[in-house]
């Protein structure tokens, strides 16, 4: 607990386990996405019929907004004439309370996705 940031990465990396598993389940896959401009989005899920999702893993509260306005600068790039639309866009987090910004990306605890 006195390292947040070595923390942090041992988050995302459980996070990005039970996303690749619950991603399996229903006969889809895990990447990570980074392009030359530099921006990386840390999960997409991609389903085999087409479907996709952007997540960005922040463990604290203080970190959605700019993990928001990420995700929709991802989908704002991406062709969904060719891509599809996205299916979802979500911050998965170590917070307490599931909810759907504004902007249409969900806030979701870890714990949630086992529900």
């Amino acid at each position: 607990m006195k390292d947040l940031n070595l923390f942090g990465f041992l988050f995302e990396s459980m996070c990005v386990r039970d996303m690749r598993v619950y991603a399996q389940a229903n006969d889809g896959e895990v990447f990570h996405y980074r392009d030359a401009s530099g921006q990386e989005v840390d999960i997409i899920v991609s389903l085999r019929d087409g479907r996709w999702g952007a997540v960005e893993v922040k463990l604290g509260g203080g970190q959605i907004d700019d993990a928001a306005r990420n995700l929709l600068a991802l989908n704002e790039k991406v062709d969904g004439g060719s891509m599809g639309e996205a299916s979802f866009l979500m911050v998965l987090t170590g917070t307490e309370f599931a909810y759907r910004r504004t902007d249409g990306v969900f806030v979701v605890p870890l714990g949630c996705l086992r529900q």
